[in-house]
């Protein structure tokens, strides 16, 4: 961690302990303490963020890992993360960095100038935070994107969108896509599953889709007999329907079995397509597939006559049929940015 942490932002005073206000656990944390996302810590009666310009590494992936797959489709993107996470979901597949006390890990000292100039020397157009829960080193997040924008990238955040309003307006003020992660659908599954609450992904999400004009996707990871039946589904993708419209891409991926979730067996391919079947029957327009190789869902289709525009291997995009956001042979404009 930084010898010389920063002053966090979003927490105050009571009593002796600081109430942080980042996210909705609202952690009142004494002390020498931290909150439960283990990197933001009372010292001396201010609450220091830990992580800040600690990134755990960097990567320059296809945007399709994010995955985005509408939003400057066949780019690359430099992804970097840190530590922590406000969730503590038993079936992280990303638990080395999301739950620091679990592993030792080494990070290595990173401006945010230092970042954009990697960004720039690697002649990407966009900078993504990832790997863990982006918002728990938001501060860092909007130095970063800030010195990113002024030279000419663009931000993107892979988020469980566990935040409060106060803090969401002035993080995702500087990102220009997001994909929200969407655990399950039902307050037990978060409850049991990820120590959190369904409702604030919720309101994350509507805020996204009507408040802001950040580009938007959302993605759930299905684990078997936990949040893939069908009636979980259908409320999910009703729920999409009805707050965020039908243009929103929606991911279906892969679960396999790690950190404290072990007794699962992997999704089965047969559970994706299901998924993506519904989705579109309930008049999802963009769904696709994810953790898996050579399905039919990694492509994008003309919603309206049905030409393959964009296809897909692992992680990689190549655009046959669209042009200035339009389908080259029926003229249908397609939701996305992109250029």
């Amino acid at each position: 961690m930084s010898p010389d942490p920063v002053v966090a932002r979003w927490w105050h005073a009571e009593g002796e302990r600081l109430r942080c206000e980042l996210c909705p656990r609202a952690c009142l944390i004494g002390e020498g303490q931290a909150g439960s996302c283990c990197v933001r810590r009372n010292s001396g009666g201010q609450l220091h963020s830990l992580s800040y310009g600690q990134p755990t590494g960097f990567a320059v992936d296809p945007i399709e890992k994010k995955p985005l797959f509408h939003f400057l489709p066949g780019t690359r993107v430099l992804s970097f993360g840190t530590l922590g996470c406000t969730l503590r979901c038993r079936f992280c597949q990303n638990w080395p960095h999301s739950h620091p006390e679990a592993v030792e890990m080494r990070a290595r000292h990173s401006t945010p100038e230092e970042i954009v100039a990697l960004a720039k020397q690697e002649a990407v157009p966009s900078i993504a935070y990832t790997y863990n829960e982006p918002t728990v080193f938001s501060e860092y997040l909007i130095d970063t994107a800030r010195a990113a924008r002024s030279a000419g990238l663009r931000n993107v955040a892979v988020s469980n969108g566990y935040i409060t309003p106060q803090a969401r307006r002035e993080v995702f003020a500087e990102l220009d896509a997001a994909n929200i992660d969407l655990k399950g659908f039902s307050e037990d599954f978060y409850r049991d599953l990820t120590g959190g609450s369904l409702q604030p992904v919720l309101d994350t999400l509507v805020w996204i889709r009507r408040e802001t004009e950040i580009w938007l996707e959302v993605t759930t990871l299905l684990i078997p007999g936990l949040n893939d039946d069908d009636e979980m589904l259908a409320a999910e993708c009703d729920w999409i329907t009805a707050h965020l419209g039908t243009e929103v891409p929606v991911h279906f991926t892969a679960f396999h079995p790690d950190f404290k979730l072990r007794d699962r067996p992997p999704t089965p391919p047969e559970t994706l397509a299901r998924a993506r079947d519904l989705a579109r029957a309930k008049g999802l327009r963009y769904v696709y597939v994810g953790n898996v190789a050579g399905a039919d869902g990694l492509h994008t289709y003309c919603p309206e006559c049905a030409q393959k525009l964009i296809t897909r291997g692992w992680h990689a995009a190549e655009t046959l049929a669209l042009q200035a956001g339009r389908c080259t042979q029926c003229g249908a404009k397609i939701a996305g940015v992109f250029a």
